[in-house]
């Protein structure tokens, strides 16, 4: 089964969909996008993807007019297409198709993409053994919290860890732990959860706010905070979350062992937990 593709109306075989290359997202990076794990082929979490994406184009003042419900109808004709259970989901939009001029073009139609493509799950070793991540100075704009096409600096930090060997980057802004190239970041210390303070610096994460929630049902506190560097190394436990890594314990800082370099207990629960509710909301058959 070919992997399938969405382009302003149309399903082909992503293979087939050809964008302009007047796209503003191709010319300028003038768009931002979204992605949403598919489950049993269920997205979950969509509705709160979807909003994600409706916040971030009205940032950029980029129209979005399709509906929550006519989304939700979109990603389950792809995935149906598909044959994918397990799926990544990737939403793009743009300003649209226009000559190459910095202002905003006048009477376009945004550009709406979207691929489904498929993904299983993390390989278990990495979630028993835990990985490694390095820290980077954040060279990104100031509006991180704008889910934008401009990733760069995301894509030089990726590179800086892959050439280190370790799974992530972790951006630090004056002192301060910001998020990973791909992810947000939790720390355990004393037995409470802190993750770094929301701003404009920092992207609101769709999978962050579903483990606080999934750790608060539990009895457990979390506390939006500054996170400094120094925290991030002397952390009980430190873990990452996204959407297609869901949860994963990280047990080194920069070379430096976080504890006994083994993950920790409260890192391992909230990863059950979360598959649990995952498993929950996947299960039922949602009808168009």
């Amino acid at each position: 089964m070919p992997d399938i593709g969405y382009l302003n109306g149309r399903f082909l075989p992503l293979a087939e969909i050809a964008i302009s290359p007047d796209d503003r997202g191709f010319l300028f990076g003038d768009g931002v996008y979204e992605v949403i794990r598919a489950y049993h082929g269920v997205p979950v979490f969509w509705e709160e993807h979807y909003s994600r994406l409706v916040r971030s184009a009205a940032e950029i003042q980029i129209s979005f007019h399709i509906e929550a419900q006519d989304f939700c109808s979109l990603l389950l004709n792809g995935l149906q297409q598909s044959g994918y259970s397990e799926g990544k989901i990737y939403i793009q939009l743009t300003r649209g198709v226009a000559p190459r001029e910095h202002g905003f073009p006048l009477n376009t139609e945004p550009t709406v993409f979207i691929s489904f493509r498929e993904l299983g799950a993390l390989p278990m070793e990495m979630i028993k053994q835990g990985v490694k991540i390095i820290t980077v100075p954040d060279i990104r704009w100031d509006r991180c919290d704008i889910k934008s096409l401009n990733l760069l600096p995301n894509v030089l930090a990726k590179q800086k860890a892959k050439d280190a060997n370790v799974f992530e980057p972790i951006f630090v802004r004056d002192g301060l732990v910001i998020e990973g190239a791909t992810s947000n970041i939790f720390i355990v210390k004393e037995g409470r959860l802190r993750t770094p303070a929301r701003n404009q610096f920092v992207l609101a994460g769709v999978t962050q706010q579903q483990v606080i929630n999934v750790a608060q049902e539990h009895g457990q506190k979390v506390k939006f905070d500054q996170i400094t560097l120094e925290d991030l190394c002397e952390a009980d436990e430190v873990f990452l979350v996204g959407t297609t890594i869901e949860i994963l314990p990280v047990v080194n800082v920069d070379g430096q062992g976080i504890k006994d370099e083994t993950p920790g207990p409260i890192t391992s629960t909230l990863h059950e937990q979360f598959v649990a509710l995952v498993s929950q909301l996947s299960s039922p058959i949602i009808s168009e």
